[in-house]
């Protein structure tokens, strides 16, 4: 290594999620991802604010590059959790992929309204949902810059 590059940085993904089966096949199709990138998943709203704010159990995780964000979650729905991180200066300009099964107009508004950076429907095949992964994995870490923000 020369004296001018640095070592690559993984990209911090938080995963919000409380399905296992689809928590397990997006942290599978990341980790065949050709970008290096470190995967945190929570079940809920709750545990993904204190993540975010490293408090508790979370006081040294990573601050994440990208935030993968169901909506329907329990204890603190997603909508909730966009609407306080977008409200945070401190975590507002973290992107957020709202990568969920709701495909109602309401759902979409709101969560623009919210700032949310993009809204996927989850696919119901496991083939697509696949395509669907890769294809944010491409756009957001491979063809976007993301921001570097403090830890």
């Amino acid at each position: 290594m020369s004296k001018d590059s640095h070592p690559i940085e993984p990209i911090e993904i938080l995963l919000v999620e409380d399905s296992p089966e689809d928590a397990d096949l997006t942290v599978e199709i990341l980790g065949d991802a050709k970008v290096l990138n470190r995967i945190h998943v929570v079940e809920d709203g709750v545990e993904a604010l204190k993540l975010l704010r490293q408090q508790g159990d979370y006081a040294n995780a990573p601050r994440p590059d990208l935030i993968l964000l169901d909506l329907n979650l329990p204890r603190k729905d997603g909508r909730e959790v966009l609407a306080e991180l977008k409200a945070d200066p401190d975590l507002k300009l973290i992107p957020v992929v709202v990568l969920t099964t709701s495909g109602a107009d309401e759902d979409i508004l709101r969560t623009y309204a919210l700032n949310a950076n993009c809204y996927v429907t989850k696919p119901v095949s496991l083939e697509e949902f696949a395509k669907v992964i890769r294809s944010i994995e491409f756009f957001w870490l491979v063809a976007v810059k993301l921001p570097k923000l403090p830890s």
